[in-house]
């Protein structure tokens, strides 16, 4: 990871928060802040896990119909058919974990391509989830507030009050970067990115390495999924976790996550993921902003993040081969 891109995208955040600030007074409210750390939590979940897919040059679209799946789920089976906690999570989450095992065996195995695995998962888990409950939605009917603490409740830290998904976001994103930057497997999944061929003719087990981190973006979509459901309350199969891959997507791009592979660092996935919902809650509090443009500017966001990826690569490129030979 480049540091300067991961000192790029912050002060691209302050300014974005000063400006926020500036233009609405409810932005610096304590709920507010509250509200903008407890989804920036949710959202960098998910955003660490397609950082691992897109450090192997591949991508994962269906992470919000895997949100979908398990967040209809979870409610369906606790109170519908009246499963335990510990079964039911055990199963919603494992659900996750298989789906994503899934995602990397048929493109290892079977050579597609990571796109159309991905785009046909994102039909298919949101059609099995609204075939599931027939179209209906789910909530949790007043009960299991114990469950729900986790993505609602607080802890005191230093006299303030941290979400508890703030702290979740915390121990995976030390994991994270610990697999990552003191791992064998870590050093490998970003060797395969850089040059998949050459990874495994050095010895890589490459298709292990996709095929796991294929696995861990789908485990934590399903954290994901569980989280935002026991936040919300409730879960609608036709729309629960719509688009939140491109949110995932935009802020691993934006915090310096190569869509060519090979490059990824946790602390800029974090920004970035902030950063996105920091811009939702501008376009959402600040008057002067249409609110129906809101994934026009997450577009635009995309699109500026892949632009300047691609001028930096041709920079580096240029660089390199004007250097004097032996220099």
């Amino acid at each position: 990871m480049k540091w300067g891109k991961v000192l790029g995208i912050t002060l691209l955040l302050v300014a974005v928060v000063l400006a926020t600030a500036a233009a609405s007074e409810v932005f610096l409210s304590g709920r507010n802040l509250e509200n903008v750390v407890r989804r920036s939590a949710l959202f960098g979940i998910l955003s660490i896990g397609v950082a691992f897919v897109i450090a192997t040059g591949g991508i994962d679209l269906s992470i919000g119909s895997i949100i979908c799946l398990v967040g209809v789920a979870t409610p369906w089976l606790l109170v519908e058919q009246g499963w335990s906690v510990p079964v039911t999570l055990a199963l919603v989450l494992g659900t996750g974990v298989v789906l994503g095992l899934l995602h990397g065996l048929l493109i290892t195995r079977l050579g597609l391509q990571p796109f159309v695995v991905t785009l046909c998962g994102l039909l298919l888990y949101r059609g099995a989830a609204r075939g599931l409950v027939n179209d209906r939605s789910q909530g949790f009917r007043g009960e299991f507030d114990s469950l729900q603490w986790w993505a609602q409740g607080e802890l005191p830290v230093l006299g303030f009050g941290v979400p508890v998904p703030l702290l979740v976001l915390i121990a995976v994103a030390l994991l994270a970067a610990v697999v990552l930057n003191r791992t064998v497997y870590g050093r490998h999944l970003l060797a395969t990115g850089r040059n998949e061929e050459a990874a495994r003719l050095s010895g890589v087990p490459t298709e292990r390495v996709i095929v796991l981190a294929y696995g861990i973006c789908g485990a934590l979509s399903g954290l994901g999924g569980l989280l935002f459901v026991l936040d919300v309350g409730s879960a609608q199969p036709v729309d629960f976790g719509s688009f939140y891959e491109l949110y995932a997507i935009a802020a691993a791009v934006l915090g310096g996550v190569s869509l060519r592979g090979g490059e990824a660092g946790v602390v800029g996935v974090l920004v970035g993921a902030t950063l996105m919902q920091v811009l939702r809650n501008a376009i959402i509090l600040v008057d002067a902003i249409p609110s129906h443009i809101e994934f026009a500017v997450i577009g635009l966001v995309i699109l500026g993040g892949v632009s300047a990826d691609e001028l930096v690569q041709r920079a580096v490129a240029r660089r390199g081969r004007s250097r004097p030979a032996g220099s």
